[in-house]
């Protein structure tokens, strides 16, 4: 007569190891999609920023800054619309200019800051 001996496991440890390896890969999962978000919205903030700051220089290169001026970049970004505006400072000598460039589709918007001398 032999005695069995515990060489196996039972199904219950298997259940539970399952259990604890469906969690832990659901959690990193969801990290995962999580960070990949963050990282578009990140790339598409620093695109629209580029293109931002493409246009405010073609403004100011050209000298046609208005007091308060808007459009869009059409037709190379017909979602993107920008706004202008010139903004008087304490120093006599510099004014503020404020840039927003806006999506139209997912209200995403950048605003650039920048001082110019008069």
């Amino acid at each position: 007569m032999t005695l069995r001996g515990n060489s196996g496991f039972t199904l219950l440890e298997v259940m539970l190891a399952l259990a604890i390896m469906a969690t832990v890969i659901l959690t990193l999962l969801s990290s995962v999609n999580y960070h990949l978000g963050i990282v578009s919205a990140e790339r598409d903030t620093a695109a629209l920023t580029v293109i931002a700051r493409n246009r405010m220089t073609e403004l100011v290169q050209q000298g046609a800054l208005q007091q308060k001026g808007e459009g869009t970049l059409a037709p190379s970004h017909p979602e993107l619309t920008w706004r202008s505006e010139l903004l008087p400072t304490q120093l006599p000598t510099l004014q503020k200019l404020v840039f927003r460039l806006g999506r139209t589709g997912d209200k995403q918007e950048v605003t650039l800051v920048y001082y110019l001398l008069k």
